[in-house]
């Protein structure tokens, strides 16, 4: 079985930002030389996400904005605010859109659907935060 580990990193200049990492994700499936098999993607952070969605600007747009009803910013609102944070929504964003993704690696490619494609999603941005690449298979 082969293996392949890699770690992206993100910085992003605003708080929310949805940013579409499939090109990176293809590369890293790519150079692991596996023909069949799985890629995990994983948000290692408590505090963004990376799902599967269509990138298309108007719904990206609605996510933000179906988070930000669902989930307000505000610092005043949240008890995880007590302990001197000020991104309790931002956690709550992820429990939403999930911490990780796992497609299937087909014929060396990610097998997505036709519209398919992965992101990261940061809720509390501003600082470095990293995403774990892993595809295993023959």
């Amino acid at each position: 079985m082969k293996s392949q580990t890699e770690y992206l990193w993100f910085e992003t200049k605003s708080r929310r930002e949805y940013l579409n990492i499939t090109p990176k994700i293809e590369e890293i499936v790519e150079k692991s030389q596996v023909k069949e098999g799985l890629c995990l993607v994983n948000a290692m952070h408590i505090t963004a996400s990376v799902y599967i969605n269509d990138d298309e600007q108007g719904l990206i747009q609605d996510f933000d904005e179906f988070l930000e009803k669902t989930a307000p910013y505000d610092l005043k609102k949240y008890r995880h605010h007590r302990t001197g944070e000020d991104n309790g929504d931002a956690h709550l964003k992820r429990q939403l859109f999930g911490r990780e993704v796992v497609v299937a690696v087909t014929k060396g490619r990610l097998d997505l659907g036709p519209w398919e494609q992965i992101f990261y999603a940061e809720f509390d941005g501003l600082r470095r935060k990293r995403v774990l690449v892993k595809v295993i298979g023959e």
